[in-house]
């Protein structure tokens, strides 16, 4: 009798045991995945957000500026893309869209009077990382001195930040929204 109750005990334990390990892993892969949800929250994510404007493909260059953003971060676009690299004229923002969409990162310079230092600077970043998917161009149309896009993200600043600037590119260059 003594030895059927050390047996059954035995098995209690062993079960109970059994039970505990199972809550315990459970647990763990719970607080797990919290870490991550909190992790991916709290992220920092560079620039700023805007909401996606579509990606719809449009047959001609629109006569009037139609995006929310300046330069524009998404919406309405060329069919084709414009080729990737340095530019030394504003490349139109109906390829600017498309370029964006496709998983490329944009660097705009707003420089009328000039800023070869600051120029010199970005095409190192240009040299540095690569051309794929990434331009460097002067543009106009924006109230910050440098800016950089990508899809739905921008980045205005007035005063050249190489570090900034190459987090950006990092975060959200070849995402493709297609």
């Amino acid at each position: 009798m003594a030895r059927r109750k050390s047996l059954a005990n035995r098995r209690r334990e062993q079960a109970r045991r059994q039970r505990l390990w199972t809550a315990g892993v459970l647990a763990a892969l719970v607080l797990g995945v919290i870490a991550l949800a909190i992790l991916y929250f709290l992220r920092d994510e560079p620039g700023e957000a805007f909401a996606s404007e579509g990606n719809s493909h449009l047959a001609v260059e629109p006569a009037t500026y139609l995006w929310r953003t300046r330069p524009p971060t998404s919406g309405p676009h060329a069919p084709q893309i414009a080729r990737w690299g340095e530019h030394s004229e504003t490349v139109p923002e109906w390829f600017q869209v498309h370029n964006l969409e496709d998983g490329g990162v944009i660097m705009h310079y707003n420089c009328p009077e000039g800023c070869p230092e600051s120029v010199e600077i970005l095409r190192d970043i240009l040299n540095d990382m690569g051309t794929n998917q990434l331009i460097l161009h002067p543009y106009e149309n924006m109230d910050a001195r440098f800016a950089v896009t990508a899809w739905t993200r921008r980045l205005l600043l007035d005063e050249l930040d190489r570090d900034a600037i190459v987090r950006f590119i990092q975060a959200y260059r070849g995402i493709d929204y297609h």
